[in-house]
């Protein structure tokens, strides 16, 4: 009677020990399945080519960060029964688990695919970015504008979004919101989109980068609206990657000494002008932003940043250097002195 009791005993921490393994397992494999990160709605673009098999999806998904277990996810892939994967542009986001994800694609499910798209390059002004969304969206480069011009609605943005301050409602500022409309390619999934759709889109975007780069502005020593207008002028000033970083020196060097920016392109942007010559009664042009007239930074940002240029402004190359001149090709050639400048000016000048 006693081996029997204890054959049963034995049977019985088998059966537990099992149930405890598939309970413990099947766990492990939901949680494995589960979101990445269920509090996080902003979404991700997900390409899927044609022909794409389920295994193929999973490292799509696992590129775009959209994976907890790349192990669960590929059995979950095997098993999950998914026979009519649909290729599109999908709006994921790290709140979906996988087998939502799957679903969407396996569906081809409306709601997740990217409808519509619009691009702002970098550098672009305000004029040039709502021509670039009104060229795909249902509204004119003009209604984008005076929305965005509208003091009430800028007022709303400033109590939503921590970048925004006051300072764009500068009655000398041309377009409250330059510089602060994020240079990227957005996806619009709704099939009516308003702009003020539009606009959250866009400065959450604005969001995402300023906040990676919020402790190092603040080291700075500047403002957001002054590190932004400062980025902006780099940006537009500099042909080449390589060169940011020096001519950012540059114009810090000059900030920090209290002398003019001289910069053209703040004085082309007070002119609402695209080109490289600049005439001296250009610089005569009574603007806040014409930095040959006002020393320091001008009265707001003058084109779009994207985040390399903000990263070349707050890592920028220090020298001794004051001035700066970029010949027909492209090289920019540097001086320390006026005398220096006004020479190699001289001897390059190609416009």
């Amino acid at each position: 009677m006693a081996k029997r009791n204890n054959k049963i005993k034995i049977i019985l921490i088998v059966v537990i020990i099992a149930i405890v393994l598939i309970t413990g397992g099947s766990m492990m494999y939901l949680n494995g399945i589960g979101a990445v990160d269920s509090g996080n709605k902003e979404t991700v673009t997900v390409d899927i080519p044609e022909g794409s098999g389920a295994s193929y999806i999973v490292q799509i998904l696992d590129e775009q960060g959209l994976v907890k277990n790349t192990t669960f996810a590929k059995i979950h892939a095997r098993i999950g029964g998914y026979d009519s994967l649909q290729a599109n542009s999908y709006m994921f986001s790290k709140s979906m688990t996988l087998p939502e994800m799957f679903e969407a694609i396996n569906t081809g499910d409306f709601n997740y695919i990217s409808k519509e798209k619009f691009t702002i390059i970098e550098g672009a002004s305000i004029p040039q970015a709502a021509e670039a969304i009104a060229a795909e969206m249902p509204f004119t480069a003009d209604e984008i504008i005076k929305k965005w011009s509208d003091r009430d609605y800028l007022e709303s943005l400033i109590k939503k979004y921590w970048f925004l301050t006051d300072d764009i409602m500068n009655k000398e500022i041309m377009y409250p919101l330059e510089g602060y409309i994020y240079p990227e390619t957005y996806f619009v999934t709704t099939e009516a989109p308003s702009i003020e759709e539009i606009t959250t889109s866009i400065l959450d975007k604005t969001d995402e980068e300023l906040t990676a780069r919020k402790a190092e502005i603040s080291a700075s020593g500047r403002t957001i609206h002054e590190f932004l207008t400062l980025a902006s002028i780099v940006e537009n000033e500099s042909l080449f990657e390589k060169d940011r970083p020096m001519i950012a020196g540059v114009f810090i060097n000059r900030l920090d000494k209290d002398m003019p920016l001289q910069s053209d392109i703040t004085v082309l942007y007070a002119l609402q002008e695209k080109r490289v010559d600049v005439t001296y009664d250009d610089l005569e042009v009574e603007s806040k932003y014409n930095t040959y007239k006002n020393t320091g930074l001008p009265v707001g940002p003058v084109c779009a940043v994207p985040g390399r240029t903000m990263d070349d402004v707050l890592n920028y190359e220090k020298s001794d250097y004051l001035y700066f001149f970029a010949t027909e090709d492209g090289k920019v050639l540097y001086s320390k002195t006026v005398e220096e400048h006004n020479k190699l000016v001289k001897d390059n000048m190609w416009y």
